[in-house]
């Protein structure tokens, strides 16, 4: 009898299906790029979701970011994560410039993905990180995108530096407080803001510190040119110190180091600046913002820090050594609390022998002083007027200035004549070092002066500014005074000094000086 055998048909496995995501990336924030950044997403989805051999992970995609470094490119940081977690086995990417511009950074992220099990595949160059050749194809082909990115970005700063020395001035509005651009692009006063650009110079000239002036802003709910509630010193210090509120605009102030990294640094003679004189409207009078300057510089060159704690901070001088008083606080924590003033080094080094003093004898001695000029008024104006139109006067040192203009192009013209006939022409190279040298020596003298003069003119600027608010305090002043005035102390006096026994010089800012 014939057997019959049982078949048990077995159900064949089903491959299982790998996890395809797409990786996207547009550098430029614009209307075009981000319709073309919208549509690489579209097309990647369609195109995972279509293959019945794909699982979609999704598209990855950063916005408005550089392909040259990947610290702040979160979705390809993601994407890297995901592929460590076992969620991808495949990335799709449009080109390999959407994915690294830079080689090293290009082939360390393919390897890796590679060693993990996850393949890359490029669409534009038909290449897969999984192929024989797959890695020295991408290595040649990721040279090529990075020198393309060095070319862009030359071909970029190139521009801007054309731009800056044409004169043509952009900047970052949001960080500069008080200037906004135009309807016609043109920079413009913005009038509420330039209010406590106004109040921060002022503040300032009046003898507080950046630290000082900033406490004050955030104590009246200013906000920040950033919008912040909290004000800090280093904002203070660069809106004193920011040309633009002047009028002014000084250009190439940073330079990019690497174009792959983007890092900036600040420029030290490392590539030109260009320094564009009136170039908008000033919130602050070119005259001010020099005596702004020129305290800082003083300030700086003090010798000790600076205190802008109260109005009468680096303000009261020892007849010894020269240097400051500082407040000091008696008995602080009884009934008997007293502040006083004394010399910083009264108890270091050689000892001082000054005395201490105290605000109100300080406040006495100021307004017995000022009325003493009131009583003189007129002949303390005369000699004012004559010493701004006499020492003050810039007429030489302009002209000297112009002659310096002149004279620098020509012997950098002139040495750089000599370098181009020296590559042409075979000459005695001991001569030839010789005249170089001879005209960099010239061109250094030149400009050395230049420098001198530029520092001279702006010293008297100053002055000549310093003294026409003082003959304008004083022809404003009607009468004597009877009590201590904290605006007339901080826009008078230069400094007090004080004496062994106690007496007091007070010196004005026109360079008068009465002993109390």
């Amino acid at each position: 009898m014939a057997k019959i055998s049982r078949v048990d048909l077995a159900v064949p496995a089903l491959k299982k299906r790998k996890q395809a995501a797409a990786y996207a990336r547009v550098s430029v924030e614009s209307e075009k790029m981000n319709h073309s950044l919208s549509a690489q997403v579209s097309y990647y989805s369609s195109l995972i979701q279509k293959n019945p051999e794909w699982e979609y992970a999704g598209v990855y995609a950063d916005d408005f970011v550089s392909g040259t470094g990947t610290a702040k490119r979160d979705e390809f940081n993601r994407i890297l994560v995901d592929c460590e977690a076992g969620k991808i086995d495949i990335i799709l990417v449009k080109s390999i410039s959407r994915f690294a511009r830079s080689t090293v950074d290009l082939l360390e992220a393919v390897r890796h993905l590679k060693d993990i099990g996850v393949e890359v595949r490029f669409e534009r160059e038909h290449i897969s990180s999984f192929s024989g050749d797959g890695e020295l194809m991408l290595t040649i082909l990721a040279s090529f995108a990075q020198e393309e990115s060095r070319s862009i970005s030359e071909n970029v700063t190139w521009g801007q530096r054309k731009r800056f020395a044409d004169g043509k001035v952009s900047f970052v509005y949001s960080r500069v407080l008080g200037l906004d651009k135009g309807p016609d692009g043109t920079i413009v006063v913005n009038t509420e803001q330039a209010e406590t650009v106004l109040l921060i110079f002022s503040l300032f000239l009046e003898g507080m510190s950046p630290h000082s002036i900033a406490a004050e802003l955030t104590r009246r709910g200013i906000k920040t040119p950033g919008g912040k509630d909290v004000w800090n010193q280093q904002t203070v210090r660069r809106m004193l110190s920011n040309e633009n509120y002047k009028g002014d605009a000084l250009l190439q102030k940073e330079f990019t180091v690497d174009f792959l990294t983007k890092k900036m640094k600040k420029n030290e003679g490392q590539v030109p600046q260009y320094y564009v004189e009136g170039n908008h409207e000033a919130i602050i009078s070119p005259a001010v913002f020099d005596m702004v300057h020129a305290e800082l510089e003083k300030r700086r060159g003090g010798g000790s820090c600076y205190s802008g704690v109260s109005i009468f901070s680096n303000k009261i001088k020892c007849v010894d050594c020269g240097g400051w008083f500082g407040s000091k606080v008696w008995h602080s924590t009884d009934q008997y609390r007293k502040v006083i003033y004394r010399c910083n080094r009264k108890y270091s080094g050689e000892k001082c022998q000054t005395p201490h003093v105290t605000e109100d004898e300080v406040k006495a001695a100021f307004v017995s002083t000022y009325n003493q000029l009131v009583i003189e008024k007129k002949e303390i104006i005369a000699n004012a007027e004559v010493i701004r139109r006499t020492l003050c006067r810039t007429d030489d040192l302009e002209a000297e200035k112009r002659v310096l203009e002149e004279e620098m192009p020509i012997a950098a013209e002139r040495a750089q004549g000599m370098i181009a006939e020296n590559a042409r022409i075979a000459q005695n190279q001991d001569d030839y070092q010789e005249r170089y040298e001879s005209l960099v020596e010239r061109y250094n003298a030149a400009k050395a002066r230049y420098d001198e003069v530029v520092d001279a003119i702006a010293a008297k600027v100053v002055q000549s500014e310093r003294l026409s608010g003082f003959i304008g305090t004083m022809q404003a002043q009607q009468g004597i005074l009877t009590e201590f005035d904290k605006r007339l102390w901080s826009s008078m006096v230069d400094y007090v000094t004080v004496g062994r026994g106690k007496e007091f010089i007070v010196t004005f800012r026109d360079g008068t000086e009465i002993e109390v």
